[in-house]
């Protein structure tokens, strides 16, 4: 074969650096956010964070940055983005309140105490929470030592899965102890707090909490019963069979499964150290008069500009120093660019989902209406995917409560009149069917798709049990209450 040229056209989609880069920002949640951008500060020089003591920062073509024009007043029934209100207004409400008194949260400024991060304490966890116990405890160096074995051995719920054999195999051999002693030390630390941990088994949890309450306490002595013999049947709501298996009354039995109901199943995982993560908002709604409004959270721009003094020695540096520094230049306007338009997608967005979901900000999540991405993508003409990047991790702050912003998101199902009902709107029918029911006569799967097909909800019985699933609500059986 002879080589030749050959000429050809296509076209495929490349992702420019810029790109990749505002795609990147904008499915972040704000706590990454704020870990990126510093990553970020740090190897650029001419970006800096800023504070409103601070100059005026430079905007993307490097001139100094005006305050915002406050948008158009939009039209009826639709979402508006700013107020002068400061009462109204929570975001401009949260700034003020903010670390630095300008709602600077990222800020590098702001006064004394920032040169100083708050030491917090360690959370204590179960083991901990334990040995500390332990210390307190009249033991010889050898239960000292069976004691640690056992803490060691147990898992985050407080109990000793593993069985005796683990902590004796964990023991040294020269202590020559045996799987009785070992019990016999697990047993004292089921009375340590939280009461029931280092038990084998559920059944070994409960009776070791009942052990420690009041001998008057009423129907202790058939509590105790149900737990060693009729375990399986209380899981079942099988009160009847318990009476007849104990020989007791069944209000009784109902008395002594409330008591037994009352105790914890999981001793040790209230004391879970993992550190409890808080959600700031990204957006606020909040109603002025007649109108839903809609703006950003003060913290979810983070206040980041170009440096002054970097920017000012670009004429005077040599020709690679001025080269450097123009490349950063470059490189900083386009993340400010980029976030610039990460903030204004997420305020379209949001003000999308209020506009289709007024109805639940006024009545609660039975009116909730049906969603998908296409509708949000088409009104703020945006692609799906990026509405899909958007509504990750991304909070909306509401008088009814802060949700995701996916929490809005939801199928429809049909209504007689031609409409139709979001799965979130039925879920919070069935919660509500499910609370007003009679306890003694629970209703069935059956019966709930009834009372929704009376509603005008055309749902099947398999769907209700779905739904029922999805809110952890137990069947009619688990739910019977007798008395």
């Amino acid at each position: 074969m002879k080589p030749g040229l050959q000429l050809r056209l296509n076209q495929q989609l490349a992702l420019t650096p810029q790109l990749q880069q505002a795609i990147r920002l904008l499915q972040l949640s704000q706590l990454e956010l704020e870990t990126e951008l510093r990553q970020i500060t740090e190897t650029n020089p001419l970006l800096e964070f800023t504070d409103d003591s601070e100059e005026p920062t430079l905007d993307v073509d490097g001139n100094p940055s005006e305050p915002a024009a406050e948008a158009e007043p939009p039209a009826e029934n639709a979402t508006e983005t700013k107020t002068d209100d400061w009462e109204s207004d929570p975001s401009r409400e949260a700034e003020s309140y903010g670390p630095s008194g300008g709602g600077t949260v990222n800020g590098s400024g702001g006064g004394e105490e920032d040169d100083f991060e708050p030491q917090n304490a360690a959370p204590e966890g179960l083991r901990e929470h334990l040995v500390w116990q332990l210390n307190l405890e009249s033991l010889s160096p050898r239960e000292q030592a069976i004691a640690l074995a056992i803490i060691d051995a147990l898992d985050d719920d407080g109990y000793l899965h593993e069985g005796l054999a683990s902590v004796l195999a964990a023991l040294p051999p020269q202590h020559g102890v045996d799987e009785a002693e070992i019990d016999a030390v697990r047993r004292r630390l089921q009375h340590l707090d939280p009461t029931g941990v280092a038990s084998l088994d559920l059944r070994d949890c409960l009776l070791a909490q009942l052990q420690q309450l009041e001998p008057d306490t009423p129907q202790l002595a058939l509590a105790c019963g149900i737990v060693e013999i009729g375990l399986d049947l209380l899981a079942k709501n099988d009160l009847p069979r318990l009476a007849s298996k104990l020989k007791s009354p069944i209000e009784d039995i109902a008395d002594a499964s409330a008591l037994i109901r009352s105790l914890d199943p999981r001793p040790g995982a209230r004391l879970d150290p993992t550190p409890t993560e808080y959600v700031t908002p990204d957006a606020y709604a909040w109603r002025d008069g007649t109108r839903w409004r809609v703006s950003l959270s003060p913290d979810s721009q983070p206040r980041l500009g170009l440096n002054q003094h970097y920017c000012s020695l670009i004429k005077q540096a040599s020709r690679e120093d001025a080269a450097y520094l123009r490349g950063r230049m470059q490189e900083a306007r386009w993340l400010l660019k980029s976030l610039q338009s990460r903030a204004e997608t997420i305020l379209k967005v949001a003000e999308a989902i209020v506009r289709r979901q007024s109805a639940f900000l006024d009545y609660g999540p039975e009116a909730m209406r049906p969603l998908v991405l296409r509708e949000v993508a088409e009104q703020v003409g945006m692609h799906e995917s990026t509405i899909s990047r958007v509504t990750t991790r991304k909070y909306l702050h509401t008088p009814r409560g802060t949700f995701e912003f996916k929490y809005f998101f939801s199928s429809g199902v049909s209504t007689d009149t031609g409409g139709s009902a979001s799965a979130t709107a039925i879920q919070a029918m069935l919660r509500k069917l499910v609370d007003e029911e009679d306890t003694s006569r629970p209703l069935s799967d059956k019966a709930l798709a009834e009372h929704l097909n009376e509603r005008g909800i055309q749902v099947a019985r398999r769907t209700v049990a779905k739904y029922r699933e999805q809110l952890r609500i137990p069947s009619s059986n688990e739910r019977q209450r007798i008395g």
